[in-house]
């Protein structure tokens, strides 16, 4: 029997390894790698070439989001299903228009995890029962099916939303430069953009923006926050 290889994204040890045992328990699931960053993930997915990707939100370096677009974008036959502890319909929006067709609570029991996989790997979707219900409404009231985003909202490109959350994870212009292979000059000038675009002038407001938008994990807000403000 040809199992379905699975790439694991979660940043948090204990929980990834916890999630290989109890997925690979059935035998027909294979987990091919195991990625701590959303940058990680990104490359792993190259290297390795998974069918599906168990992909948290909450990631170092790359969020989810965004590792997510630049997976889909480079890969787009992998499947993407997110697993994480939020079920806010920002996120869920975000998600569905990031190209993943599967978006599970982390309450979610190991078999209702292993069958979302599955359904996916069929070219299928497969959402919690309380985000499938925002979807369908989301969709009814907006035909496009964009999604329900708030009028006013500022749209930030991949690389922005990229920068943001390294700036609001407390790196420094030489990490970011190193981080994203580009020189500290062009840092400092894509920062000075980001925010000038959302009017933001300080490193507080923007770790304030990036915790409000979901681009970094909202537990954390209240270390980077006061991290952020000492600066």
């Amino acid at each position: 029997m040809k199992r379905i290889t699975v790439l694991l994204a979660e940043d948090h040890t204990i929980v990834r390894q916890g999630m290989r045992l109890l997925i690979e328990a059935d035998g027909d699931i294979e987990i091919v790698g195991e990625a701590k960053t959303g940058r990680e993930a990104v490359q792993m997915t190259g290297d390795l070439h998974p069918q599906v990707i168990v992909m948290d939100i909450a990631m170092p370096l790359l969020n989810g989001l965004q590792a997510t677009r630049q997976i889909l974008k480079a890969f787009p036959a992998t499947k993407v299903l997110i697993l994480s502890a939020h079920s806010d319909p920002e996120y869920v929006e975000q998600v569905v228009k990031a190209g993943a067709t599967g978006y599970l609570v982390k309450q979610s029991s190991s078999e209702v995890v292993a069958k979302a996989i599955r359904e996916l790997q069929k070219g299928n979707t497969f959402f919690t029962p309380s985000i499938a219900k925002h979807l369908k409404d989301g969709y009814q009231k907006s035909p496009d099916g964009v999604g329900l985003r708030k009028k006013g909202d500022t749209e930030l490109t991949p690389r922005e939303a990229e920068l943001l959350q390294l700036i609001a994870e407390g790196q420094v212009n030489k990490q970011i430069a190193s981080e994203l292979g580009i020189s500290i000059k062009t840092v400092e000038k894509h920062r000075q953009h980001l925010m000038e675009k959302l009017n933001i002038h300080d490193i507080a407001g923007l770790t304030r923006f990036a915790i409000a938008t979901g681009i970094i994990e909202s537990s954390v807000q209240s270390t980077i926050a006061r991290d952020a403000s000492s600066k």
